[in-house]
This record gives C-alpha cells, sequence and structure tokens, in this order.
C-alpha cells in the first residue's frame, strides 16, 4: 500500500483532518508547497531585527554621529516608508483590504517603528516634555491607530494597542491623573481593569459603526489577556482574593463561551489557562509539601494540556 492509500485512510478514520492530509500529500507527491507564513515570519523578524540595529547603533554612537543625522535618518526612513505606503495602496475603504504587495505590510511596520525610535531619540536628548514624557507614546499610538485604520494593517493595530497601554498605564498608574490616586496602594490592577474594559468597547463599537469589522478580533484579544490577568494578579494578593478567584472564574467562563459560539480555539484556551492559574494559586496556598505540590502540577497540568489539545482537534475538525 502507498503511502497516499495510508494518508487517505487516515484522513477517513478522522486521524488526520482534511487540512493535513492535504499538505502531506502534496509533500509525498512533492507538489509546490506554499511558504507564505514562513516568509511572513523572516520579515517581520527582518524588520525587528534591523530596528533593533537601528536602536543600538544610535545608542552606542549618537555622540559621534550627532543629533541632526540621528534625526534626520530616522525622519527619511518614517517619510520614505509612507511615500512607499500611499503610493502602493488602494483608497481607504471600511471593507477588509488584500495587500497588493507582498513586503507592503512590513514596509509600513517599519516606518512605524522609526517613528517610535525617532520620538525615543528625542525626548532622550532634549527632554521636551520632562515629567509629562509618556505624551509620545499618546502620539505615537494616535498615529500608528490612524495608519493601521488607512493601510488595514494588524501589526500597525497590535502597535498601537501596546502604546495605548504603555501610555495608560503611566498616565493612570503613575500620574494618576485619569482617576486620581489608588487610596493605600499603589496597585495598577484597577487601571489595567478600566484599560481592558476601553479596548474591549472600543473594538465593538467600532464594529457596530461599520468600521473595519475585521479588527474586532484583535481589540478582543488584547482586552480579554489585560482583564484575565489583571484579576488574575488579585487572586495572588492577600486581600479580597476569593473575590477575585470568583470574578476570574466568571470572566473566563465568559471567553470561554464566547470563543465556543464564535468558533475561536484562542479565546478558549486564554479561559482555560487563566482560570487554571488561578485554581493553582489558590491550591497551592493550602499545600505544604513540595511532593505534593509537584504531585499536584504533574496531575493537573497534563489533564489541562490533555483538554486542550481534544478541544484543538475538535475545533479543527469542524473548521
Amino acid at each position: 500500500m502507498s503511502t497516499l492509500s495510508y494518508l487517505a485512510r487516515w484522513k477517513t478514520a478522522g486521524a488526520i483532518t482534511a487540512e493535513q492530509h492535504d499538505l502531506l500529500a502534496a509533500l509525498v507527491r512533492k507538489d509546490r508547497v506554499s511558504v507564505f507564513v514562513e516568509l511572513n515570519a523572516l520579515l517581520y523578524a527582518g524588520v525587528v531585527t534591523f530596528i533593533a540595529g537601528v536602536g543600538w547603533t544610535i545608542q552606542t554612537y549618537f555622540a559621534s554621529l550627532g543629533d541632526a543625522a540621528v534625526l534626520s535618518s530616522l525622519s527619511l526612513l518614517f517619510a520614505g516608508c509612507l511615500i512607499y505606503c500611499f503610493a502602493r495602496s488602494a483608497p481607504y475603504s471600511n471593507d477588509a483590504q488584500e495587500s497588493w504587495y507582498f513586503a507592503f505590510d512590513y514596509v509600513l511596520y517599519l516606518g512605524c517603528l522609526s517613528l517610535g525610535v525617532a520620538l525615543g531619540y528625542l525626548e532622550f536628548r532634549f527632554h521636551i516634555l520632562k515629567q509629562n514624557w509618556d505624551l509620545y507614546l499618546l502620539l505615537s499610538a494616535c498615529v500608528y491607530f490612524v495608519l493601521s485604520y488607512r493601510f488595514d494593517n494588524r501589526l500597525v493595530l497590535s502597535l498601537g494597542l501596546s502604546s495605548l497601554a504603555g501610555w495608560f498605564g503611566l498616565r493612570a498608574g503613575v500620574h494618576h491623573s485619569l482617576f486620581g490616586p489608588i487610596v493605600g496602594t499603589a496597585s495598577l490592577r484597577p487601571y489595567a481593569l478600566a484599560y481592558g474594559c476601553v479596548v474591549a468597547a472600543a473594538g465593538v463599537l467600532l464594529h457596530r459603526a461599520g468600521i473595519k469589522r475585521h479588527f474586532l478580533e484583535a481589540y478582543l484579544h488584547v482586552a480579554a489577556n489585560v482583564l484575565l490577568a489583571a484579576v488574575l494578579s488579585g487572586v495572588a494578593a492577600s486581600e479580597h482574593r476569593w473575590l477575585y478567584l470568583i470574578a476570574l472564574c466568571v470572566l473566563a467562563g465568559l471567553t470561554i463561551v464566547q470563543g465556543i459560539r464564535a468558533r475561536r480555539f484562542a479565546f478558549v484556551a486564554y479561559g482555560i489557562l487563566y482560570a487554571y492559574a488561578g485554581l493553582s494559586i489558590q491550591v497551592l496556598r493550602d499545600i505544604r509539601r513540595d511532593t505534593d505540590a509537584f504531585a499536584y502540577f504533574t496531575a493537573s497540568g497534563l489533564l489541562v494540556l490533555a483538554g486542550l489539545v481534544v478541544l484543538a482537534r475538535r475545533f479543527g475538525r469542524e473548521e
């Protein structure tokens, strides 16, 4: 019996999915195989590595290079990337748009990262905003949001969300200028909860308004992780840990249910893993011996892992 016959039998028996069968059969027949994902990963790694190298060069040799040379180079890089993107892009649309050129998204991402480096260098050298330097994060976040929507780029959208999170944490947690200081504690947990709610609400509102509906999932990924992590940190704290544990289980349950309804396995995994972490923190408080802790993690970890594998296979078959 040939390898292709074995693959067909495994597909019929449900041992492999249709997608896995097609991929393996193509390899056996020596057909052309797509390397789209690998090339995207290489481009992303190349852009990040290039910017990291630029940052290291500036940090090491800025005294000899001079401020004018550094800022003009970064500005030209940012402007060049924007000119390329505007010249090669289609007009703005609220619907999803495919990139006409393979490296288009990464050229835009490179330009956005160069803007971040330029703003960081500007404050490092001239201290223009001084104690309000976090406004650079807000400015860059606004630019990233505009560019992500203009060019339909989720990479830049994630960059904007992370920059907004940085500004939100610094402005709210350090300066306390959004909601006032937290009495008796320096915790950033309430601000993380507020940020997660703001991101989720913004994503839902834009989705309902018909503006880049396909961006909703990116907003929800960020919001779910921030909210679950914030509540999990409350479980680890000494005060009101049972209330936070209940809240974590409820929030994780909602995340799992919505993930199942929307056929998004990542959200199901978020709910399971965060709930497991919270329950494990509570269980370990009552365990005194290292051997018992090891036995607990071995047994429970294997159960959770096996459950995730089963769910992932089921999601893969149904999708």
